[in-house]
């Protein structure tokens, strides 16, 4: 791991193992995932960037990656679509030759609606967004993993562990089983050379809280937090690439990094 003291800060740490790797982003046009997939690609990887909604954002993050001599593939398609997460898996496998990592960052509330009113049709879109993706991407993903070993990181929340704020409980609970399907998906999928591990992050400020949080509610979270300020995308940034990378965290599996400013501390 090299480091050089002339780099733009967030630039300068260097983790050469993982130089030259094929990882699929998954919800990175925006966000968390649109910070992953700048950073990776300052790593020397080659970044499949995964998005569905968001064009133009997604298209202002490829480009700047190719600007600064990054390597990016842009894939399309609805998360929640086990046919169409499938495509994107194996196109982006197809175009790079092979996949080295999977990040199933794609994940939304999709609105606050209590428990008391949540419907079915609510109930679905939350759990085949946030839940079915996950698993339908790994489990295209295994066949290409598995050839050279590889990594799965899947995002989780702090969601999953303090119940959700009022009108997220579905999201959360969703999380949760996120968190689950990470030990589990470890536990099998070891024996295959494969690491899966997950970040939960805390109140990060993205376009996710902007669509459903108002500001008072977020400075009054923010109350709450030791650090007394909210997250930023980049902030979670170094916890995925410790775990993608098998140089530093080659004996880390199943586990789930907390990223949340002091919010839990577990």
């Amino acid at each position: 791991m090299t480091s050089d003291p002339t780099a733009p800060e967030g630039a300068r740490l260097q983790i050469p193992d993982l130089s030259g790797k094929a990882v699929l982003i998954t919800g990175a046009s925006t966000g968390i995932g649109a910070a992953l997939a700048r950073e990776f690609a300052r790593q020397g990887a080659r970044v499949g960037l995964h998005y569905n909604a968001s064009v133009d954002a997604a298209e202002a993050v490829a480009e700047e990656i190719v600007n600064n001599g990054g390597t990016v593939f842009l894939t399309r398609g609805d998360a929640s679509k086990s046919a169409e997460i499938t495509r994107v898996v194996e196109e982006t496998a197809a175009h790079f030759g092979g996949l080295d990592g999977l990040i199933n960052n794609a994940g939304a509330m999709l609105g606050r609606v209590p428990y008391a009113e949540m419907t079915d049709e609510q109930y679905d879109r939350v759990m085949d967004l946030n839940c079915r993706s996950v698993i339908v991407a790994s489990r295209a993903a295994l066949p290409f993993l598995k050839n050279q070993g590889g990594f799965i990181i899947n995002t989780s929340s702090i969601a999953a562990r303090n119940g959700a704020s009022l009108g997220s409980g579905v999201y959360g609970s969703a999380k949760a089983f996120v968190s689950n399907v990470t030990k589990g998906m470890a536990k099998e999928w070891i024996e295959f050379g494969i690491r899966v591990n997950a970040v939960s992050p805390g109140t990060i400020m993205t376009p996710f809280h902007e669509r459903y949080s108002t500001p008072e509610r977020l400075a009054a979270i923010a109350e709450t937090i030791p650090q007394k300020r909210l997250g930023l995308a980049e902030d979670c940034v170094g916890a995925y690439l410790f775990l993608a990378s098998e140089m530093l965290s080659g004996y880390v599996v199943g586990q789930t990094i907390e990223v949340n400013g002091g919010q839990l501390m577990v």
